[in-house]
């Protein structure tokens, strides 16, 4: 259905920025406005809305019953077929909703070869509005917020059973799919992302991508995953030690350790991305690793995995209630291991921060 409210604050936020309309195509953008997903084929779709509220939603034959079901009366249907292409549909479409040029935002749904043709059929101004829902998505309200406490406490008991799972003479592979019917068996709805298992010397790689390694006495095992529920997601990262750990190896944890709490320490309303990200980065910097911590400290959480707020040098937007974003220290030492401890934290109404994960950032030995 469509977000009568959500399309409210849109189109106001369009007339603040000069533009006439946003045409988002298949992406977590229509999921906000929606609830609409589609199936990303060539086919071009999507909504048109403009600076009024008013939506024109582009649909090719295929998928006229499925986007009718999900939009209802809210929107002005244009179908077309595929040997007829899409322009003519577009500019009626358009037309009909009032837009006939002027600046058009185009979000990262649309495929740039779809763009050229949309520019051929309809002059206007056509800018990049990757980030034009932004503004809205990034504040949650209390429903999003309660659809990501649930997505975290999925996790954080997905993560217990994985604790009580893992040993030596598994393979990556085998806590993968361990993971996956885990949230499945927890009421998960789907994986945010594909988890990320890197054993021993992979864990140095953060977005470790293989599966095949065996797990062995003297691993660090970096476990990163998520889940969604209700179209929100989870994302959190634990590092477990199979066997005894090194001294270097429990230095290491520490360190990650301690620079993730003062991450999360450091967040409060009107503090910056920048901010929490220097704090938890000192720590880290003071211990001699500031080399190995190779990514910003923490992205934004949503509909999206990744999404505004970003928790970045540079990042001197104050951070408000609403806001949910990663706090993820890592230290990755080539050719030897990584330990990653990642919460999602979000920012109260009262501006204190409130950790979503409660499973602990302790290191846990396993056989």
């Amino acid at each position: 259905m469509l977000h009568e409210n959500r399309i409210e604050k849109l189109a106001a936020l369009l007339r603040e920025k000069g533009l006439d309309a946003i045409f988002a195509g298949p992406s977590t953008d229509l999921e906000y406005v929606a609830d609409l997903k589609l199936f990303d084929d060539e086919r071009v779709k999507g909504l048109l809305i403009s600076s009024e509220g008013r939506v024109f939603a582009l649909t090719p034959m295929l998928y006229g019953e499925e986007m009718r079901n999900a939009l209802g009366s809210g929107a002005i249907y244009k179908i077309w077929a595929d040997h007829e292409g899409f322009r003519t549909a577009f500019v009626e479409g358009a037309a009909e909703i009032g837009v006939t040029g002027g600046r058009i935002a185009i979000n990262d749904g649309v495929r740039a070869v779809d763009l050229i043709e949309m520019e051929h059929a309809l002059r206007a101004e056509y800018v990049n509005g990757a980030a034009a829902l932004s503004p809205l998505r990034r504040v949650k309200d209390e429903t999003e917020l309660e659809y990501m406490r649930r997505a975290s406490s999925i996790a954080d008991l997905v993560m217990e059973d994985v604790s009580k799972f893992i040993r030596a003479g598994q393979s990556e592979r085998d806590i993968q799919e361990f993971l996956v019917k885990a949230f499945d068996e927890h009421g998960g709805e789907a994986l945010s992302f594909s988890p990320i298992v890197a054993s021993g010397p992979g864990g140095s790689m953060p977005h470790y991508q293989r599966n095949d390694r065996i797990l062995r006495d003297g691993d660090f095992v970096v476990i990163d995953m998520g889940c969604k529920y209700k179209g929100y997601c989870s994302d959190m990262t634990r590092t477990f030690c199979i066997g005894k750990a090194s001294d270097e190896m429990r230095r290491v944890y520490g360190t990650v350790l301690e620079a993730q709490k003062a991450g999360e320490a450091a967040v409060r309303r009107g503090c910056t991305g920048q901010d929490v990200d220097r704090a938890a980065r000192k720590i880290i910097a003071d211990a001699g690793y500031g080399e190995y911590f190779l990514n910003r400290l923490g992205h934004g959480v949503g509909i999206a995995i990744h999404e505004e707020p970003y928790i970045i040098e540079g990042n001197d937007a104050p951070l408000e209630p609403g806001n949910v974003f990663s706090v993820e220290p890592g230290i990755y030492i080539p050719g030897k291991f990584g330990v990653r401890i990642e919460n999602l934290v979000s920012v109260r109404a009262d501006g204190s921060a409130e950790a979503l994960n409660k499973f602990t950032r302790e290191l846990i030995t396993v056989k």
